[in-house]
């Protein structure tokens, strides 16, 4: 069995609205062939309790005006790993200290990975943190520079 249509669209609705927030290491995980209660896990880090207070907030905001409500929220009063459980998605945005501790990405490592266009984007304003060029080498990626790829890429598993 694999995970439905529309939670696989729920789960990449999530995982951009936690983007937005800017939450660190968003992945989506397939997990229906190891758990018949939950189609796709949407796992999401912040560097401390208000950053991962806003991004719940904000997956909660874009999956209600997607039409789906949380059946149950856990941990929203900590702020340090919150779980949103909408039956076909459960949502998990942890502290950068929990997810390294509880390592939920090794625990499910077996599953499959729902790529999400658009995730981990550069800012609108160019700005992507890194060094700039400090001249015009003309060799591209082979130069240090990278060579976008484009999500249904062979290999992008």
């Amino acid at each position: 069995m694999t995970a439905t249509a529309e939670a696989i669209e729920m789960a990449r609705i999530a995982a951009r609205a936690a983007d937005e927030k800017l939450a660190t290491d968003v992945v989506v995980l397939d997990v229906s062939e190891q758990l018949v209660i939950t189609d796709c896990f949407v796992i999401a880090s912040a560097a401390n309790e208000r950053q991962v207070n806003a991004i719940v907030d904000n997956v909660e905001e874009k999956l209600r005006l997607a039409g789906h409500k949380p059946v149950r929220r856990e941990g929203t009063r900590e702020g340090r790993w919150t779980l949103l459980d909408y039956v076909d998605v459960v949502v998990h945005i942890q502290h950068d200290d929990e997810r390294n501790f509880y390592a939920l990405d090794r625990l499910w490592k077996d599953c499959p990975v729902i790529t999400v266009d658009g995730i981990g984007a550069p800012a609108p304003s160019g700005d992507t943190g890194a060094p700039a060029p400090t001249g015009d080498t003309g060799a591209g990626a082979a130069a240090g520079g990278t060579t976008p790829v484009p999500d249904d890429a062979p290999g992008d598993r």
